[in-house]
């Protein structure tokens, strides 16, 4: 999966696109977007060994800003107002009044 988001360039190391062989070295900047969020990594140190996925914390830094969650938090929270997950497509009712909701936003732009 990061092999397949370098090869379409979508990962950065100091700002310059990193193929997947790109070796990282402490004080690197890593950035990649996930979760609709840019996400931005410091490299602290590089392991000698490999390690599990909870000691990975040890050797890398979040800088992603709080900002980015809460912009994350508000869109889950959004798509979850109108309609609820897994209650299929909008019935023809629902379409109705996005229609109308619509209309309504264009005629305001135009009284003013």
């Amino acid at each position: 999966m990061v092999t397949e988001a370098c090869k379409k360039n979508h990962v950065t190391v100091n700002g310059l696109v990193a193929k997947p062989s790109k070796e990282v070295f402490p004080t690197d900047k890593i950035t990649f977007r996930k979760d609709q969020i840019t996400q931005i990594i410091t490299v602290l140190d590089i392991p000698e060994n490999r390690v599990g996925a909870k000691l990975v914390d040890i050797y890398r830094r979040n800088d992603t800003p709080a900002e980015a969650y809460q912009h994350l938090e508000l869109l889950k929270l959004s798509k979850e107002h109108y309609r609820k997950n897994g209650t299929g497509r909008p019935t023809k009712k629902d379409r109705r009044d996005i229609d109308e909701f619509g209309n309504e936003i264009i005629t305001d732009e135009d009284d003013e």
